[in-house]
């Protein structure tokens, strides 16, 4: 009697632990990376330069990525020359290339940002030096340069912005007119104060600055409007509001003119404009050292997401786990900031893209060099790292991904049947990567 007493109590502690251990706290999760597994590994490229810099899911179930290509060669076709083009891949749902293209002319041309449009097409947005080829018009240096494609990736209008001097398109978003707002850096200075649609006084603004142009449908503007201060201020992504306004992430380094509440260094600057693009308000998060947003995500319960890295332990920034970590913080409509946390090892790791998943959670990207903390199997000297939250910032899986050399992850998108697309670049020949066809390739993964 006794031993049977003895083996029940051994088998309600044995699953009592079990049930413990199969939770979903953060802890198994990340140890174990019960949830997901890799389903492929894929480099793509030349013998030159590629790289993959956003990644969205199609409505026909496949996935589109947008980056840029510099070969010639292998991978990459029809292309005419070595310089950079966008290169666009569309994949179908069961991970087959069904068409590639690049867009460019002959010189220095890099895609940053695709979306989906209404119609079923597609819109994409970098920087190009060129005027020629598929570019009809060239400002100066480098400028704005987007394409309204169709289903089929064929061009139904392109458009140049900018100046004489750096002028770089990051983000783009459909507005929920039917029309676009592009964000990204232009150069103020360059511009000698031109950019802004409404006349305003710019003289005391200095280098780079947040600038968000409005098209309409066709791609004719409607306004463009600068914002920063006299140093260096970089936006990365936009969201629409619910009021049809929009708030824009990135870093700021100045504390002057438009920034009035600089941490210390570089901060998340965060800013609210109008529909009609004047600004509402703006907010620094950080702390003493440098903190840069790269990202945006609305959430399920009418807040935003922002992930970024920062290298600072005060002020805003709670907990630091050494060099540089993912900092993800959640803002109200107004600015204000809910909460904030902070994921990483010993070393650097950095957030470049958010997006929601349909359980209401978030997928990151972005890259690690830990093997420490919160970071396990991390392969050399950057892995590419995706990292998956629930709604309340706690991590519930995360991977890296990489060889000897250097990887990274800048966008993820998570698919119909919840598998994961990461995209980066890679210019590893092992481990992870099977193969380096040239300098950096485009990087691809899946978790399933």
């Amino acid at each position: 009697m006794q031993i049977v007493r003895t083996n029940i109590v051994l088998g309600l502690i044995i699953s009592l632990f079990c049930s413990c251990s199969n939770n979903d706290n953060a802890s198994d999760d990340i140890f174990n990376v019960t949830k997901k597994e890799v389903g492929f590994v894929k480099t793509l490229g030349g013998t030159k330069n590629e790289s993959a810099q956003s990644v969205i899911k199609t409505l026909d179930s496949g996935y589109a990525i947008l980056g840029y290509a510099q070969s010639n060669d292998g991978d990459v076709t029809n292309k005419q020359n070595d310089s950079f083009d966008y290169w666009l891949l569309k994949y179908d749902q069961n991970d087959v290339l069904q068409w590639q293209k690049t867009y460019g002319g002959s010189d220095d041309d890099r895609g940053q940002d695709i979306i989906q449009t209404s119609d079923g097409g597609f819109a994409i947005l970098g920087y190009s030096k060129s005027n020629d080829g598929n570019v009809t018009e060239n400002n100066g240096f480098n400028d704005f340069w987007v394409s309204k494609l169709d289903a089929t990736g064929s061009i139904i209008w392109e458009k140049s912005f900018g100046f004489s001097g750096t002028d770089n398109g990051i983000s783009i978003i459909q507005t929920n007119d039917g029309g676009y707002l592009l964000t990204g850096v232009l150069d103020v200075t360059a511009s000698n104060g031109e950019g802004n649609s409404k006349s305003l006084s710019s003289k005391r603004h200095a280098g780079g600055d947040y600038w968000a142009i409005k098209l309409n449908p066709s791609g004719e503007k409607q306004w463009s409007r600068f914002f920063g201060g006299t140093f260096t201020d970089t936006p990365y992504d936009v969201v629409q509001t619910e009021d049809l306004g929009y708030i824009i992430v990135g870093s700021s380094d100045s504390d002057d003119v438009d920034i009035t509440n600089n941490k210390g260094s570089y901060d998340f600057w965060v800013i609210k404009i109008s529909s009609i693009g004047d600004l509402v308000w703006e907010k620094s998060f950080g702390g003493s050292q440098t903190d840069e947003a790269r990202a945006i995500s609305k959430s399920s319960d009418g807040n935003y997401i922002i992930v970024g890295d920062t290298r600072s332990h005060d002020l805003d920034v709670s907990n630091n786990n050494g060099a540089a970590d993912l900092w993800i913080i959640k803002i109200n409509p107004s600015g204000g900031l809910i909460w904030e946390k902070t994921i990483g090892g010993s070393s650097f790791d950095v957030g470049r893209s958010i997006s929601k998943t349909q359980d209401n959670g978030f997928i990151i990207s972005g890259s690690s060099r830990s093997t420490d903390g919160d970071i396990i199997n991390n392969n050399g000297q950057n892995d590419a790292w995706i990292v998956k939250i629930n709604d309340n910032g706690n991590l519930e899986w995360q991977k890296t991904i990489g060889g000897s050399d250097i990887d990274f992850a800048y966008d993820a998108a998570e698919l119909n049947d919840k598998s994961v697309i990461v995209v980066g670049e890679s210019n590893s020949p092992d481990i992870d990567i099977l193969e380096n066809r040239g300098f950096t390739d485009l990087l691809i993964f899946k978790m399933k």
